[in-house]
């Protein structure tokens, strides 16, 4: 089993900045990809960005630019800076885990980000 734990979220402007924080505990070395997925209220949840064990990253197109995921093995802990923010970026970020071979995945609890226009 693998526990994450958001931190971070909170109201903001739009153009203002947050950082998100997610801390893994338990079966550590299962890990391999982490990202940040987001749910805004009535849509699907939807990929933000993932960082893999050898820190190759992917983003939504929607954040390239704006979003940085950063890993650091050592802490077990995924940032996620997020600048620029705009309102379409509202939504519960969730911290996401996947082992190697794929087969299990873990999620946090979420953390609410608001943009206000």
């Amino acid at each position: 089993q693998v526990q994450l734990v958001e931190s971070g979220g909170g109201l903001v402007q739009a153009g203002g900045s947050l950082r998100l924080s997610c801390a893994a505990s338990g079966r550590i070395s299962s890990i391999n990809l982490m990202a940040w997925h987001r749910q805004a209220p009535g849509k699907q949840r939807e990929l933000v960005a993932g960082i893999n064990s050898i820190r190759m990253t992917q983003y939504a197109d929607s954040v390239k630019g704006r979003f940085t995921i950063s890993r650091d093995k050592a802490k077990n802990t995924v940032d996620l800076q997020m600048n620029s923010l705009k309102p379409e970026d509202t939504g519960v970020y969730y911290c996401y885990s996947r082992s190697p071979d794929g087969q299990q995945g873990y999620w946090g609890q979420g953390t609410q980000v608001t943009v206000s226009s």
